[in-house]
């Protein structure tokens, strides 16, 4: 039980690490206070650009990622390990550095699944960037590959990590209801991840 506990807290606070408040900050700006004001990936995109963006995604699927591989390696239980995934999810919706308001949670589930099962990341980043790069509204994309992942991985007899993805499905709804909300009346915003690119380029 003790050594369960002490998982789950490692994985929460490497969870919590506020990477893309952090990259953002050092660049001298405050992603809260721009754009959606949502700590997490995409609006760290949109205040500070390529490739600093990115980095602050690569940072937020890392820090879920670290917990959980090496929860599954040493103690090979896939149950405890998704437990790990969930609380580093929390961690980054729920940061206790930032008085619990964080992200949305989708960059650390991804890092989630290559720790727990490396397929279910690929399918998700290939299902993500073509619904982003057609679409160009994140929130939609991230929900529709979040949930047709985890519906692919019941079918490929992963059951366990197939429920966690359902479970993680649930929470991104709930973290994207303002989201969803904008949806329906036509009002989400748009992101062309190609011209963020183009501008990073052009600027190095």
């Amino acid at each position: 039980m003790k050594e369960a506990i002490l998982w789950l807290a490692f994985g929460y606070f490497m969870g919590s690490i506020p990477f893309s408040y952090i990259i953002p900050r050092v660049r001298g700006v405050d992603v809260r206070k721009v754009g959606s004001g949502n700590v997490g990936g995409t609006n760290a995109l949109r205040a500070v650009g390529f490739p600093w963006g990115v980095l602050a995604m690569i940072a937020d699927a890392a820090k879920a990622f670290i917990p959980v591989i090496i929860c599954l390696h040493l103690t090979h239980n896939v149950w405890l390990a998704t437990l790990v995934a969930t609380v580093a999810v929390l961690g980054h919706d729920f940061p206790v550095w930032l008085k619990f308001k964080g992200g949305k949670g989708v960059g650390t589930t991804v890092g989630s699944y290559f720790a727990l099962y490396p397929p279910g990341g690929f399918i998700f980043l290939g299902m993500w960037l073509v619904l982003t790069l057609t679409t160009k509204i994140v929130s939609l994309s991230s929900l529709i590959a979040l949930l047709t992942t985890a519906l692919i991985l019941f079918l490929m007899k992963n059951v366990e990590v197939g429920i966690w993805g359902i479970a993680m499905f649930v929470l991104s709804m709930i973290m994207h209801r303002d989201n969803i909300k904008r949806l329906v009346r036509g009002e989400e915003r748009k992101t062309d991840l190609l011209e963020y690119v183009k501008r990073g380029l052009v600027k190095r």
